[in-house]
């Protein structure tokens, strides 16, 4: 991993910002500190008009880091999506995906872009909606990082702001599930709240498919749901 840090006095500008992240290799961060929460969304806007996917985004009241994404985090993104998906499919849940949705506030001063994010207990309230409104709608109740390089920019004094209730971290070998406290603090949880059901201890071994090159996501979804229908039901109270 490179990272970079550019000082206040010396604000780059937006087009180069966008033009050095082309050129560097993924897992390269570049954290910027006096930052307006206008030249964020400034930013925000030229990435989209660049075509920059692969450079993700957060901000925290004048801090602002962008780092590029590679492949391995791509792929681990997909495989955790996937499990996800499959177990509230295969138990009979619902929910609604909004993916790396740019989450931000600018009452909050604060903006971030999970790797997967999902509603699943307040799906309801958010279906149909062409755009959410994270000042009066809900935030989701499930987000998920993948974390195969360090962040520069502690991301969960962001999440609390937003009261995501639940963020789940995957290094690529261990998966931290994470559970907002009242006091605005994430405590690590043997279980899931959004996803109560799911026994996490398992998930490891699934998640680990994602570095076998001989397999499809077709393959691994088939094998994870196998397993899920051969549990036992799951008693209803």
């Amino acid at each position: 991993m490179t990272t970079a840090t550019v000082p206040p006095s010396t604000p780059p500008r937006t087009d180069a910002l966008i033009g050095l992240h082309v050129v560097e290799k993924p897992g390269c961060r570049l954290l910027l500190g006096g930052v307006r929460y206008a030249e964020y969304e400034e930013l925000l806007h030229a990435r989209t008009d660049a075509g920059r996917a692969g450079v993700k985004i957060a901000f925290d009241r004048g801090e602002l880091e962008i780092m590029v994404v590679g492949g391995t985090h791509e792929r681990l993104k997909k495989v955790i999506a996937l499990l996800i998906e499959a177990w509230i499919e295969e138990t009979g849940g619902e929910y609604l995906p909004s993916g790396g949705m740019t989450h931000k506030r600018a009452d909050l001063e604060k903006g971030f872009e999970p790797d997967e994010c999902y509603y699943v207990q307040n799906w309801k309230k958010v279906a149909g909606m062409r755009d959410i409104d994270l000042a009066k709608d809900p935030p989701p109740d499930l987000a998920v990082e993948i974390e195969v390089s360090r962040t520069v920019l502690d991301r969960l004094p962001i999440y609390s702001a937003f009261k995501i209730p639940e963020v789940w971290r995957y290094n690529g070998s261990r998966l931290i599930v994470l559970r907002l406290q009242k006091d605005g603090s994430y405590t690590e949880s043997p279980s899931s709240a959004a996803l109560p059901t799911l026994p996490l201890a398992e998930l490891p071994r699934f998640l680990a498919l994602a570095s076998d090159v001989t397999l499809s996501f077709a393959a691994i979804s088939r094998q994870f749901r196998a397993w899920v229908r051969s549990l036992p039901p799951t008693p209803t109270t």
